[in-house]
């Protein structure tokens, strides 16, 4: 009996195995393929079928991605938006949340109220636009920043991490005579790595994907980001009107989609990159700072 369990036990492991395998190869292989077509010949590619390995090896289309300064000048605002936007997201967002978690504070269910409203509900586009203009921040690089630096879903998270610190830490710097900056910035900070870390991955890729503050908000060239030209890589790639610039681009060896691939394989090495990095703080920090409180 015993071992007829165990054959069945066997049996219905093997299954699943399989099962979860063929779900892994289906949800990797599109990543696989992007980076292989990516050193493909664009007009190779276009022939379609399903391979493992580049048919028609090239660096072609990333000498092309490189000589563009269109590309060039988007990847470096995006690199530039994500490392400013992350870093004053997290100052900002995790300084507030300091203040409104001290459980004394004045017209705290006030404050609580405003925010769970705020991250519920929006005024819409044309509101958030026109706000946007009277700010002056309209075609402007503090776009990308400003509207950004406080996130009230993760305010909520740190807040309750931040009640989980011991208060005898505060307390004992109290009596040294240091300050609720000091506090917040020697003391604070430095145990708070976890939710920190989570909050630093969840913005920065926020900021790198982003595109349609890029679309609606900037009308200056210089300011386009990655994700926006890749958007419009695509909208392009679909448009009957760029069929004379697609042929013109396949006499030369590189398509739209062969650029397209490129710049997604561009775009997504940094992430690939930073991750790992944050990986042991990424849950961690996540399940402090929603299940505690």
């Amino acid at each position: 009996m015993l071992k007829s369990q165990r054959q069945k036990d066997f049996v219905f492991d093997s299954v699943i195995y399989v099962v979860l395998f063929i779900i892994m190869l289906t949800m990797l292989y599109p990543f696989y393929y992007v980076l292989i077509a990516s050193f493909n010949k664009g007009s190779d590619s276009l022939l379609g079928g399903v391979y493992l390995w580049p048919r028609n090896f090239t660096l072609e289309n990333y000498r092309v991605f490189m000589d563009d300064p269109k590309w060039v000048k988007a990847f470096l605002v995006s690199v530039l938006r994500t490392v400013s936007g992350t870093l004053l997201g997290l100052l900002l967002t995790s300084i507030v949340a300091y203040g409104l978690s001290h459980r004394d504070l004045l017209f705290s269910k006030v404050y609580f109220t405003v925010i769970v409203f705020a991250m519920y509900f929006s005024g819409g586009l044309i509101p958030y636009y026109v706000v946007l203009r009277s700010l002056g921040l309209l075609n402007s690089f503090a776009v990308y920043i400003v509207p950004s630096m406080l996130s009230t879903f993760f305010l909520l998270i740190a807040i309750s991490f931040f009640r989980e610190i011991p208060a005898e830490l505060k307390e004992s710097a109290h009596i040294d005579g240091a300050g609720e900056l000091t506090i917040f910035f020697r003391i604070i900070l430095p145990v708070s790595t976890p939710v920190l870390a989570t909050m630093a991955l969840f913005m920065g890729v926020g900021q790198w994907n982003s595109w349609l503050d890029s679309a609606y908000f900037v009308q200056s060239e210089e300011l386009r980001t990655l994700a926006f030209r890749m958007m419009e890589v695509i909208n392009k790639s679909n448009s009957p009107m760029d069929s004379l610039a697609v042929a013109n681009s396949v006499s030369a060896g590189v398509t739209s989609f062969s650029l397209q691939v490129t710049s997604m394989v561009v775009s997504i090495v940094p992430i690939i990159c930073v991750y790992p990095f944050l990986q042991k703080y990424f849950v961690h920090g996540i399940m402090l700072g929603s299940v505690k409180g």
